[in-house]
């Protein structure tokens, strides 16, 4: 084959045209800190769930300094709408009483599904110190709420591994533990090349892990901010991004067309490579998430108000 009919014979049609829309998509939403705050995250809310969503799950603050706002959140969304409602519980400064308490208000709440994570220290850059009564990571979590309810719950993966782990290897050790302790599947930090996460997966396989490993996508709506976070989760940042949102900060209408373009790619190379979940870190916006799923062949499923 030459070139040209290589060429040809890759455009031949829209890069996306024929994806199926054979998929499931999940979001991750943050509790409001404001009434504006939470008007752009009911916004969200309502154009995202015709797209019928697996799950929605709501983050818990560092040291559980959302903890009111999160249940409050997600009971809302568990009341007010069709979609499942997930939400985060995390490890830090809490006894193991004050989690049951916690989960049990989820469960009369109607919440059957827990994201279980360790959780980040309330102030950063300090290393974790499991509360004296409490757990000492994500899968005695995990195992206590298994205990406690009959809950689904989702646990956290790193394709390229926890900052605060000794190796990869004990980072997938720790990964097995949570999914032994009887997690259903795990999500991973955001990354931003496929072969991140086939990598990352074909690792998996290999520890005899046999749970879904659902793979996170973090659409960059501000360059500088993901950046910032990537440095705090030991997720590489490959130069050619910054290249591509180079100059653009005084363009936001084009930043967004950029990270659009960016993540659909991604998710499209994922998806060819065999994946069919997806779950989408929105940061409380839906426009790039919707966009998203819409080249991925994902159409709306609920009726929507005229």
């Amino acid at each position: 084959m030459t070139q040209t009919d290589r060429a040809r014979n890759d455009a031949e049609g829209p890069l996306y045209a024929d994806l199926a829309g054979d998929l499931n998509v999940s979001f991750e939403f943050f509790p409001p800190k404001t009434e504006k705050m939470e008007e752009q995250l009911w916004s969200a809310i309502e154009t995202l769930t015709p797209l019928a969503p697996k799950f929605v799950s709501v983050t818990y603050g560092a040291g559980g300094s959302t903890r009111e706002r999160t249940h409050n959140t997600v009971a809302r969304i568990a009341k007010e709408t069709p979609l499942a409602a997930a939400a985060h519980l995390t490890c830090v400064a809490a006894s193991k009483a004050e989690i049951d308490e916690v989960a049990d208000a989820y469960w009369e709440a109607g919440v059957r599904h827990i994201v279980a994570l360790r959780g980040d220290p309330p102030e950063a850059g300090t290393a974790f110190q499991p509360h004296p009564d409490g757990y000492k990571g994500a899968a005695e979590l995990v195992e206590g709420l298994r205990k406690r309810h009959d809950f689904e719950i989702s646990v956290a993966a790193y394709p390229e591994t926890h900052p605060d782990a000794l190796s990869a290897q004990s980072d997938i050790d720790n990964l097995k533990r949570k999914i032994d302790a009887g997690a259903t599947r795990a999500i991973t930090q955001f990354f931003f090349e496929a072969d991140t996460f086939f990598r990352f997966r074909d690792t998996v396989a290999a520890a005899g892990i046999d749970a879904d490993v659902i793979p996170g996508i973090m659409p960059v709506s501000n360059f500088a901010a993901v950046q910032r976070m990537s440095a705090m989760c030991n997720t590489d940042v490959p130069a050619w991004m910054g290249r591509l949102f180079d100059g653009l900060d005084q363009h936001p209408a084009a930043r967004q067309l950029v990270s659009a373009t960016l993540a659909a790619e991604l998710c499209r190379n994922l998806y060819m490579g065999g994946v069919r979940d997806f779950h989408f870190y929105t940061l409380n916006r839906a426009e790039l998430s919707y966009a998203i799923c819409h080249l991925l062949g994902l159409r709306p499923q609920v009726a929507v108000d005229a």
